[in-house]
């Protein structure tokens, strides 16, 4: 692809999906107001679905501009915890009880995700979480989580304010107060809708876990009234222009809008996702100014492939000096000067100018007519050709494919080097 098409593809951001039970079978998942702001604010969402071993695969997903992990089942507690945070079993089974559709621990997402996250975080990838992916976030850079907030807060406050932090019988309509740090991206966002006073937004919520240590690197933007952490930030890592966003939020701001409406409750509610999108874009421009820049890499080739490069270069170079000698082609010669034929009959890669070329300076076994002739096989040759790879294995012709590939590169460049020497 010619680089300057790389200016018109939009960058690529990775939302892995959340799997369900519809109708007795599994199927996977992405909420749709995270796919519609990613796409309106000018990104493209990949979804990456949590199947068995993907998470071997996501190598397969690159290039990655951007990554948006959002909701999901509990994290596996072992990934941060070695005991059950004081909680007693019968505890346990009441938190099960109570939110079966959470507690269900699903490993191989958090596989997934975690690579993810710690993929982003190796390489200044833009990410954003939400919920779920918030708590992977401060998770996958050491910090731990409160495996049910009513119960481990309240032992830890037991005079402080009780805060509901889901309300099934009231889903999506429940809200509660969190406060807004002063100088941080989100007092930023909502700065218009906030009182000097008292710093608060009403925000949705839908989880029972959160943050409990929250990892040194972040710093917080938002609390609840039992002090839990509703939102946090790198600071260090935070800049949309120059492709540098690592954040979570515990409440969704996609999902915060007025009743049988698609309002938002306030003006900065998308704003988190149109500053991810910028740095995701910025980190795109950056990636791509970065390959566009970086030299070329010489082609390598194993001992057998360099071993038939040379034959061919010698082939040529015979054919080259019949020509320019004006003398036959010696007995013994015949079949050095036939490789390069026969390379030639199947390489597709030759310009016309370098077909040209060859006719003018006949470097060929004879003369430049017979050599061209050469390079169009008849259409029974053609048939034969066909028949023969039509009986073939995928690998034999995917070897094949990469190895002419391979050798008319090579022939081209040193040809076209060549060709230039000899007309100068």
């Amino acid at each position: 692809m010619a680089a300057s098409d790389l200016s018109v593809i939009l960058p690529r951001v990775l939302v892995v999906s959340r799997r369900c039970v519809r109708k007795n079978k599994f199927v996977d998942f992405v909420g749709e107001y995270h796919l519609d702001l990613i796409v309106g604010y000018g990104a493209v969402p990949v979804i990456v679905p949590r199947v068995a071993g993907v998470h071997m695969l996501l190598d397969s997903f690159e290039p990655i501009h951007g990554v948006l992990l959002c909701e999901g089942e509990d994290i596996d507690p072992s990934l941060y915890e070695t005991d059950t945070s004081g909680l007693s079993q019968e505890e346990l089974e009441e938190i099960r009880r109570l939110h079966t559709s959470d507690t269900a621990i699903d490993k191989e997402k958090d596989t997934i995700e975690f690579r993810l996250a710690k993929l982003c975080l190796e390489r200044n990838i833009p990410y954003l979480g939400i919920c779920r992916g918030s708590q992977v976030l401060n998770v996958a850079c050491g910090g731990t989580l409160y495996q049910d907030i009513e119960r481990e807060i309240r032992k830890k406050s037991p005079g402080g304010e009780k805060v509901v932090h889901i309300d099934y019988d009231n889903y999506d309509g429940h809200r509660h107060r969190v406060k807004i740090v002063e100088n941080t991206p989100l007092h930023n966002w909502f700065r218009d809708s906030l009182d000097e006073e008292d710093m608060e937004i009403m925000v949705n919520s839908y989880h029972h876990q959160g943050v409990k240590v929250l990892a040194q690197r972040f710093v917080p933007m938002a609390f609840a009234p039992d002090g839990l952490i509703e939102g946090f930030y790198d600071p260090d890592a935070y800049n949309p222009e120059e492709g540098k966003f690592i954040m979570g939020l515990q409440f969704h701001p996609e999902r915060m809008r007025h009743p049988d409406s698609d309002e938002f409750d306030y003006p900065g509610c998308p704003a988190a996702y149109q500053q991810f999108v910028k740095a995701v874009v910025a980190y795109q421009n950056k990636l791509n100014s970065s390959k566009l820049s970086a030299p070329k890499k010489a082609l390598k080739l194993d001992n057998e492939m360099e071993k038939k490069r040379k034959i061919i270069v010698r082939s040529f170079s015979l054919a080259k000096n019949l020509y320019t000698t004006g003398r036959d082609a010696q007995p013994e010669k015949e079949r050095e000067l036939e490789v390069g034929a026969e390379f030639l009959e199947s390489n597709t890669a030759l310009s016309v100018q370098q077909e040209n070329r060859l006719k003018q300076m006949g470097a060929t076994i004879r003369n430049g007519s017979s050599y061209i002739e050469k390079l169009k096989l008849n259409e029974a040759r053609e048939r034969t050709a066909k028949n023969v790879m039509g009986k073939m294995t995928i690998e034999q012709l995917s070897d094949l494919m990469s190895f002419y590939h391979m050798m008319g590169q090579i022939c081209s460049e040193v040809l076209e080097r060549k060709l230039n020497d000899i007309v100068k």
